[in-house]
């Protein structure tokens, strides 16, 4: 199953349609897409009776599929070439770090430059279905909604500003944090741990990875998170990018106005967004 969030309303996607949840339900789930993943039982429970399509997909029209997360964790060095290019060891743990809710933004449209020292990160979002407290690994996948497609956009020179670095902060700007288009459920995303990611510029491909090269996989770091934190339906885990980022490269590259990102998981979609100033 493909959820949408199509001008704010929950709707299944099948091929070119669309099935509107709260019409298609005569009101038994809500309109709100975040609503879904409250009451994600029920839900997945009657979409797989297979209500009949109410309209058109409007792919202009989609906007992020957690609009509204409770909580937002990342996964810092998860790829071991990205944490070579990076200049870090491996981490023996994994590294999390938040983004805030503020950062959320749709799978297309504009995203303003606060400076010229903007990177992207291509990533493998997973979207909390049940909530999750010290869970394990083995049992991991029970908890998970759906996959999405993600970018950790970055502010370099604030995320590098002073000891220790401020990660949450400059990966939280306005629009850092789009996702889509679509949550994908599990039966349909394929193999979480060999996904083909891509992220290009003009299109121009600056990564091309794959999820088996994660160091840490999706479970591990459901387990590790959840034995912290309570997960809840609807929160995002952004789960590491694969190298090729801005701040790698010799000399170093960013992101600059005019500029159009194209972000890609096998199987999850694309999402496209091209980059303002803040004149624009």
């Amino acid at each position: 199953m493909r959820l949408g969030n199509q001008d704010g309303r929950l709707v299944i996607v099948t091929g070119d349609e669309v099935v509107d949840v709260a019409t298609a339900s005569e009101g038994r789930f809500g309109p709100d897409p975040q609503s879904a993943y409250d009451d994600w039982d029920d839900f997945t429970a009657w979409a797989a009776q297979g209500p009949a399509p109410t309209g058109k997909l409007d792919e202009a029209a989609l906007g992020p599929i957690s609009p509204r997360p409770r909580q937002i964790f990342a996964v810092g060095l998860n790829y071991a070439d990205h944490a070579a290019e990076s200049g870090h060891p491996l981490p023996d743990y994994p590294m999390i770090f938040t983004k805030f809710v503020t950062s959320i933004a749709g799978p297309s449209g504009d995203i303003v430059l606060p400076s010229a020292n903007v990177d992207w990160e291509v990533e493998l979002v997973a979207v909390i279905g049940r909530a999750a407290t010290g869970v394990r690994r083995e049992d991991a996948w029970g908890h998970v909604a759906g996959l999405s497609v993600g970018q950790d956009i970055s502010e370099r020179e604030v995320q590098r500003r002073g000891q220790p670095a401020q990660f949450s902060l400059a990966k939280s700007y306005p629009g850092f944090g789009p996702v889509g288009p679509y949550l994908v459920t599990l039966d349909e995303a394929g193999d979480p741990g060999d996904l083909a990611l891509r992220c290009t510029v003009n299109g121009e491909v600056m990564q091309d990875g794959n999820t088996s090269s994660m160091v840490f996989p999706i479970p591990e770091l459901i387990a590790y998170l959840s034995a912290v934190c309570t997960l809840l339906p609807g929160d995002l885990i952004f789960t590491g990018t694969p190298p090729g980022v801005g701040m790698g490269r010799k000399p170093p590259r960013y992101l600059a106005p005019g500029d159009v990102m194209e972000t890609t998981i096998e199987g999850l979609g694309t999402m496209r967004h091209r980059l303002i100033s803040p004149s624009e």
